[in-house]
């Protein structure tokens, strides 16, 4: 062959192979692809929102990560901070995954907040329930993990990639860019979210099951966190459960009742998994949004006295259900899923007044450049919402901010409800209708401690004659039967 033709046919391949080569960088580092599931269930507990676009740790370094800091763990791995796996899983229930550039990446979706654990003995094996709220996940610990890790000098591409090689989790190609790029970059963005976060520091320590909602938007909307009125600074709330939302269109939502729509409500929580409104996955979020519109929570499962339960209907009629409906499946009431004033209800005001007028109306910019989906909804009540009590023997500890153990004790006025417990236990008590609160610890795992006098702790309110807390202890007793059949 002619130099000339050899010359020409070398640049042809050469040709060849550079257009493979920009196709195989394009399809890889333009990726985007989310890991999928056959059912709603599994959907619910794994799916994307979205949030790992713009939000997501690699995969490879989220699982490196308790074995290289193990120092900034209460105990060993995610699960002691109360990240609940299933058998099989990597990763626990309430993280989801994407492939985006080409690296499998990682952040939390809604189950992290509403599935729960329940265990019937303490050597029994937990059964996770969707829709539940979170009654073991410390997400605050969480947060304060991921920002002592980006500290640590160690925190290094030159020790995770290592790691990361021995895990196997990750690929050369993606390995090297963590060492040299992908660390740096997670670094950075870790400690400007510890800045903008700081403002926790103020608050009481959370612990399980707990978490600040909507002082978190007024980072996003640039709120000048140090300036905040006093009254604003703690807006710690208990995570509520999340079943019958389809019943649910209409009524005053949120915890105090600040908003109408179940889609705008869905949305707003959509911040708290990462996802803002250029990185939803919108038919990821409305999967989930559908299947929760009819998921129902699981019957009562320990023995129910069922004449003990009769005589507390009509108890519970005469003094519960005007607020809280007629039964776990029929909401009908006058005054469900509708405000009732601070004045009348009288229990902690501080997740109230945390979420403000002045939060409310710039919540319309956060979807400003998507007309359709703009908040159009949210207002400021003065008082907390009438909650329907579907599933409610699920939903210990009670108020807004879980100050209360169980629904015995809810019946008592403050003066004789505990000052102190411990959450994050998930051994169930059916006398009271809680969890099992006076354990501190279990297996080197210590449990919150749980102090209603601090701040935005309070377990005073919903006392008096028109709350059951005056009754004779033998209708209290009926009553709690009758509400274990919701």
């Amino acid at each position: 062959m002619p130099p000339r033709c050899r010359c020409r046919w070398a640049c042809w391949g050469a040709g060849v192979a550079l257009a493979a080569l920009a196709i195989w960088a394009a399809l890889r580092f333009t990726s985007d692809v989310p890991v999928t599931y056959a059912s709603n269930e599994d959907h619910f507990k794994y799916g994307s929102t979205g949030g790992e676009r713009s939000s997501g740790i690699p995969y490879s370094i989220w699982m490196a990560l308790p074995e290289l800091f193990p120092q900034y763990l209460p105990g060993k791995g995610l699960q002691s901070l109360g990240f609940l796996y299933e058998p099989g899983r990597d990763l626990p229930i309430g993280v989801s995954k994407r492939k985006v550039q080409g690296i499998d990446r990682v952040f939390l979706n809604c189950a992290v907040c509403h599935v729960g654990s329940v265990r019937d003995t303490p050597a029994s094996s937990p059964r996770f329930i969707l829709g539940m709220a979170s009654n073991t996940v410390d997400l605050q610990g969480f947060e304060r993990f991921l920002s002592a890790v980006a500290l640590d000098k160690d925190f290094t591409g030159d020790r995770i990639a290592p790691v990361i090689k021995k895990m196997g989790t990750d690929d050369w190609l993606n390995r090297e860019l963590i060492r040299y790029v992908g660390v740096d970059l997670m670094r950075d963005q870790l400690v400007t979210l510890r800045q903008m976060f700081s403002f926790m520091d103020g608050e009481p320590v959370f612990g399980p099951g707990r978490f600040d909602t909507f002082n978190p938007p007024k980072v996003l909307l640039n709120f000048r966190m140090d300036s905040l009125p006093e009254v604003e600074r703690i807006g710690v709330c208990n995570f509520p459960s999340i079943w019958h939302q389809r019943l649910r269109e209409g009524m005053e939502l949120h915890w105090d009742g600040n908003n109408t729509s179940v889609d705008e409500r869905n949305r707003s929580a959509a911040f708290g998994t990462g996802a803002l409104p250029p990185t939803l996955d919108r038919p990821s979020v409305h999967r989930t949004a559908d299947w929760l519109l009819d998921a129902a929570p699981p019957p009562y499962p320990y023995p129910v006295d069922a004449a003990l339960a009769s005589r507390g209907k009509p108890v519970y009629e005469q003094y519960c259900a005007r607020c809280h409906g007629a039964s776990g499946t029929d909401f009908a009431g006058e005054l469900v899923g509708k405000v009732t004033p601070i004045d009348l209800i009288k229990t902690d005001r501080h997740r109230l007044d945390s979420y403000s007028f002045a939060l409310c109306v710039n919540q319309g910019q956060l979807y400003a450049a998507y007309p359709e989906e703009r908040f159009q909804h949210f207002r400021k009540t003065n008082g907390y919402a009438n909650q329907p009590l579907d599933g409610i023997w699920l939903r210990a500890p009670y108020l807004h901010n879980g100050s209360v153990p169980n629904l015995r004790s809810l019946l008592e006025p403050a003066s004789r409800r505990p000052a102190s417990f411990y959450r994050g236990y998930d051994v169930y008590d059916p006398k009271n209708v809680g969890f099992i609160a006076d354990v501190p610890g279990e297996n080197g795992r210590a449990y919150f401690a749980y102090d209603t006098t601090l701040p935005g702790n309070g377990n005073h309110g919903h006392e008096g004659w028109a709350y059951g807390t005056e009754l004779s202890d033998d209708n209290k007793l009926a009553l709690l039967e009758f509400l274990k059949t919701f």
